[in-house]
């Protein structure tokens, strides 16, 4: 087995921080040669790559990348332990990693995770933002507590993981405030031919508005689809099209984008879902953040 020179990571870690060896050399007292060896070493260990030279600037490869999160967190863990066995304040610090499915929405994320910072103790989350597939498997290795999705996990990924449903949501379909006053003129027939902006087909709210589409007898001109629902919400902010929004973070939405309802999709609901590995949730700020959610959603 390799093991790993945890002083070679330190090195690796501060000049990914600092971003360059220059600074990391200032910050640590000793020649650029120094660390510039000391980070080699790290690579033919691990046998890739972890830094690519851009002109004058050296840039993270995909494994410096992976090495640089799993640093963060090795001496994260180590400023914890140095706290706790000191009884420093912090030391009752809890970790909560929480894996955000791409296609959930980031307002409702921000909601449901704020109880978390409200409970007694001090608590430090780690979000991670992905496909429901590679969050899953991080649940069940247990480098996730909870991951929050718009459906539940499948038992076809082949992981033993609970779903625990917290709720509910309507669909509002909005835009910047022009082009809503147009929509508004009656909606929802005014949508036939108007250009929407709609989450990638791989998602639960494209399925749920395209079957309230077909209901209506509705045919929006799709001018762009996404997979990043904060990209859907700013070129919407700048007119390119209407957007369905879950109803619950409408007003959030209205605030941080100038977003204006143009009507309500009549029977289409959104379900949203908190993930586990254990049947029973048992981490203080998973339950707080699921029995809030379950009481800010229907």
């Amino acid at each position: 087995m390799d093991w790993l020179n945890y002083h070679h990571l330190r090195y690796f870690w501060i000049v990914a921080r600092e971003g360059s060896l220059k600074k990391a050399a200032a910050r640590l007292h000793v020649s650029q040669p120094s660390i510039s060896g000391q980070v080699r070493e790290l690579e033919e260990m691990l046998g890739e790559r972890l830094f690519r030279r851009t002109g004058r600037t050296n840039t993270l490869t995909d494994a410096g990348q992976i090495a640089l999160r799993y640093a963060d967190e090795i001496y994260g863990l180590g400023s914890e332990l140095v706290n706790a066995v000191k009884q420093r304040p912090g030391a009752e610090t809890l970790r909560l990693h929480v894996g955000v499915a791409d296609s959930f929405p980031k307002l409702l994320t921000n909601v449901i995770l704020k109880p978390a910072f409200d409970l007694p103790q001090t608590v430090h989350v780690i979000c991670r933002e992905g496909k429901i597939g590679d969050l899953l498997a991080q649940l069940a290795s247990h480098r996730l507590d909870i991951v929050l999705a718009d459906e539940p996990a499948s038992t076809s990924h082949g992981l033993r993981t609970f779903n625990h449903r917290l709720g509910e949501s309507g669909i509002t379909f909005c835009a910047e405030p022009k082009l809503a006053a147009l929509l508004k003129q009656g909606f929802p027939k005014s949508l036939n031919g108007a250009p929407a902006l709609l989450p990638a087909e791989n998602t639960a709210l494209r399925r749920t508005v395209e079957n309230w589409f077909q209901r209506a007898g509705i045919q929006p001109r799709v001018v762009a689809e996404f997979e990043d629902a904060s990209l859907m919400k700013v070129m919407a902010a700048d007119g390119k099209g209407f957007i369905p929004l879950p109803s619950v973070v409408m007003a959030d939405a209205a605030e941080s984008f100038g977003f204006v309802a143009i009507g309500h999709a009549a029977k289409a609901k959104e379900e949203f879902y908190a993930i586990t590995a254990e049947r029973r949730i048992t981490h203080a700020a998973v339950v707080a953040i699921t029995e809030h959610a379950r009481k800010r959603l229907i």
